[in-house]
Order: structure tokens, then C-alpha cells, then sequence
């Protein structure tokens, strides 16, 4: 194995890692069952004491 192979090979497993982060950020995000968390956590700096 090469240093270009090994580097291609970190290179295209960093990515598909990252965009596996990606994919599991937003669909956390936009889950329904989240969305009463998320609205309340939007409104908080409207709220006066």
C-alpha cells in the first residue's frame, strides 16, 4: 500500500464519516417527537422573568 492509497483511503472514510454525523445531526433535528423541545428552546429569550 502506497501513501496515495492509504491518503484516499482516509480521505473517503472521513468523508462518509462526517456525512453519517450529518445525515444523524439533522434528522435529530427535524424529528417530529423534537419539535415541542426545539419551539420551547426558541421562545426562552422572549420570555420575561
Amino acid at each position: 500500500m502506497t501513501y496515495e492509497h492509504a491518503a484516499a483511503f482516509a480521505q473517503t472514510s472521513g468523508l462518509l464519516y462526517f456525512v453519517g454525523i450529518f445525515l444523524a445531526v439533522c434528522l435529530y433535528a427535524f424529528w417530529p417527537r423534537n419539535r415541542a423541545r426545539f419551539d420551547a428552546a426558541a421562545h426562552l429569550p422572549l420570555i420575561e422573568d
